[in-house]
């Protein structure tokens, strides 16, 4: 039996997890920021490890009590060293290892982007070999993964993340921030009736969503200047359309070539319902998505990617440092 706290705070989300054994989540306690950044259409990085700041503590009380654990029974502490915002990752980096030191745990650093792949596997069993789409508002990666907590990034974005496009495109169109969930919302009702370039549409497994993302500030450009009315629920159907488009056929492409048992998706946009539907409909493989809840940044995550590194003994030290980008594939534990 193991039972794990969890800490995540790379971005504007803190968060404490505790989970026993493989799946029984005892709590996840989220603290988002999200109303505050909204005002500055975006996070703002030292707001946001100033308001982790302030509740870090009253997170933790509360984790500790919907799960009613004494930190004495805590097997390890995990937190998230990165990737992310250098200021918010601190915060959490220094929340665990006083946690570590004074109830002598073992610290457990867990990579991010890890910690959404293993978000999956608190609803069910990964099935290797595997290829994972991750898709959030800083990453656009294929990983390969041939067995367990193996990390192979075969494809990645070449400029902007599609997190970052869609929130981009969502402030041209004057959308509250994040963009993603509106222009998710809007699409359904909008007709395909924009022409915008398919990007990156080669036999990589690599992604572009910059020239995408140009195309529609150039066509809203345009149309402003002509003074002809765009309607915005027809681009943000056009754009995702595209965007999807281009994940999929190159998500499929590369498990075939890789011969993959399943594809699995992961990251903040892996919420996307037109990703979603696509996937499922296009996909000759199994696909598997994490619950809605655990899409976005989470303490839960980091705690199902830190059990596996406790089940391995793939502890930290107490002067681990956090870093803005953290290489995935040297996380890989060897079978």
């Amino acid at each position: 039996m193991s039972l794990i706290l969890a800490i995540e705070s790379s971005c504007d989300e803190m968060s404490v997890a505790i989970l026993k054994d493989k799946r029984e989540l005892l709590c996840n306690i989220v603290a988002s920021q999200i109303d505050t950044h909204r005002l500055y259409g975006g996070v703002v990085p030292e707001i946001a490890s100033r308001m982790h700041v302030e509740c870090v503590s009253t997170v933790l009380k509360t984790a500790l009590n919907e799960a009613q654990i004494d930190l004495h029974d805590i097997d390890a502490i995990a937190v998230t060293k990165g990737p992310g915002l250098v200021g918010s990752l601190h915060v959490g980096m220094q929340a665990a290892k006083t946690l570590a030191l004074a109830y002598h745990k073992p610290l457990i650093g867990v990579h991010h982007i890890a910690g959404h792949i293993y978000a999956n596997e608190l609803v069910e069993d990964i099935e290797y070999p595997c290829l994972c789409l991750v898709v959030s508002g800083g990453h656009s990666e294929l990983v390969y993964m041939k067995h367990e907590f193996s990390f192979e990034v075969i494809g990645q974005t070449l400029d902007d993340a599609i997190g970052e496009a869609y929130d981009k495109v969502g402030r041209v169109l004057h959308l509250p921030y994040p963009g993603g969930p509106v222009i998710d919302k809007m699409a359904k009702t909008g007709q395909h009736s924009y022409k915008l370039p398919l990007p990156m549409n080669d036999d990589s497994y690599n992604f572009s969503f910059s020239g995408l993302k140009s195309a529609v500030i150039n066509l809203k450009h345009n149309a402003d200047q002509r003074g002809e009315e765009i309607v915005a629920e027809d681009l943000a159907c056009s754009f995702q359309d595209v965007a999807i488009e281009v994940l999929v056929s190159k998500t499929i492409k590369a498990a075939q070539d890789y011969q993959v048992n399943e594809i699995i998706v992961a990251g903040g946009v892996s919420a996307n319902s037109g990703l979603r539907q696509s996937l499922k409909e296009n996909s000759p493989i199994k696909v598997l998505f994490p619950p809605m809840a655990y899409c976005t940044d989470n303490a839960a995550m980091i705690a199902s990617a830190g059990r596996i590194m406790y089940e391995n003994s793939q502890f930290s030290p107490l002067d681990l440092s956090v870093k803005p980008s953290y290489d995935l594939e040297k996380e890989s534990v060897g079978k």
